[in-house]
């Protein structure tokens, strides 16, 4: 998945580099059900420090938020509205979860947009929570 990733964000920021970020993780979580579902898998976090592919996809997420200006703690808080979005999205849609008429495309690109307007406007971090 990393690799899907680096490869389609290579070159771009902000809001291209978001709508790339997301389209590769949701076409990897389909096109590997599998792969995508062991990704998901709580290890011990002691086993799988400093692990390449951990690492990387650290760095990738942590890169397309510094192309929003976000920092700690900001930016662990975005991160896991990204991957809880990407990831409910895209489980729902392998499930079958979105028979509606509105095309399910319309409704990610539209969702991504909100993320962009989200992610650009994000509040700073007051002293209390940069301490914590």
């Amino acid at each position: 998945m990393n690799e899907r990733i680096g490869a389609a964000v290579a070159g771009r920021s902000g809001r291209d580099a978001l709508f790339a970020f997301a389209d590769a993780y949701r076409s990897y979580a389909l096109d590997h059900p599998g792969r995508y579902a062991a990704t998901q898998i709580r290890m011990d976090p002691e086993e799988v420090a400093g692990e390449p592919a951990l690492l990387r996809g650290i760095e990738l997420t942590a890169a397309l938020l510094r192309g929003y200006g976000l920092s700690e703690p900001g930016s662990t808080d975005a991160g896991r509205l990204l991957r809880s979005t990407f990831h409910g999205f895209a489980t729902l849609e392998a499930a079958g979860g979105f028979a509606h008429s509105r095309a399910v495309d319309a409704s990610w690109h539209h969702i991504l947009e909100a993320l962009h307007q989200t992610l650009s406007q994000w509040p700073s971090a007051t002293e209390e929570e940069v301490a914590q």
